[in-house]
C-alpha cells in the first residue's frame, strides 16, 4: 500500500471513528523546487565589496522603468550562485516582505545574501522605509542562519550600501 493511500484509509478511519458525516479534508502533496529561468556571466566570480554587488546588480538589471527589489544568493565563499526578482514596484515604491526575500535564498541553500533594489529617481539615498525594510530582513536571517551582507540601492551612476552607512 502506497503512502498515499495509507493515509487515506487513515483519515477515512478517523473520520468514521468520530462518527461524524464531515467530509475529509483534500491536503495537496506538493514538491518545492527552484526553476532555472536563465543565466548570465559574472566574470569577478566572488562579490567581495559593495562595489561588485552593486555592479552585478546593474549588470542584471540593466535599465528597468520601475523599482525592482532583488535578492543575490551567495554561498560560504561569497560566489553567486543565484539572482531572484523578489518584488516589482511602482516608480517609487516596493512592498518587499522577509518570506519573500528568504524563499531564494533558502532553495538555492545560500549561506548569506545581498539584497538590492534600484530607484528609478537616479537619487540612491534610502528611505525610511528602506531602512526598516533591512533592518528586518537583517532580524529575519538571523533566525534563519542566511546573512543579509548589504542592501544595495542603485542610482543612475552610483550607488549606496546600507551596510557601509551603518543601518545593517
Amino acid at each position: 500500500m502506497s503512502y498515499k493511500e495509507q493515509f487515506q484509509q487513515l483519515t477515512l478511519d478517523y473520520v468514521c471513528e468520530k462518527e461524524k458525516h464531515v467530509p475529509a479534508k483534500r491536503v495537496d502533496i506538493v514538491s518545492v523546487r527552484m526553476v532555472k529561468e536563465c543565466s548570465l556571466m559574472y566574470k569577478d566570480r566572488v562579490v567581495g565589496s559593495p562595489q561588485d554587488g552593486a555592479n552585478l546588480m546593474r549588470q542584471f538589471l540593466g535599465d528597468v522603468d520601475r523599482e525592482h527589489f532583488v535578492v543575490v544568493c551567495l554561498d560560504t565563499k561569497n560566489q553567486p550562485t543565484a539572482i531572484n526578482v523578489c518584488h516589482i514596484g511602482s516608480l517609487n515604491s516596493s512592498i518587499v516582505h522577509p518570506r519573500e526575500v528568504m524563499k531564494p535564498a533558502i532553495l538555492s541553500n545560500a549561506a548569506g545574501v545581498i539584497v538590492g533594489h534600484n530607484h528609478p529617481s537616479g537619487n540612491p539615498e534610502p528611505s525610511q522605509e528602506d531602512i526598516q525594510v533591512t533592518r528586518k530582513l537583517v532580524e529575519a536571517g538571523k533566525i534563519m542562519g542566511i546573512e543579509i551582507l548589504d542592501h544595495i540601492i542603485l542610482g543612475d551612476e552610483n550607488f549606496v550600501s546600507l551596510n557601509e552607512k551603518g543601518y545593517m
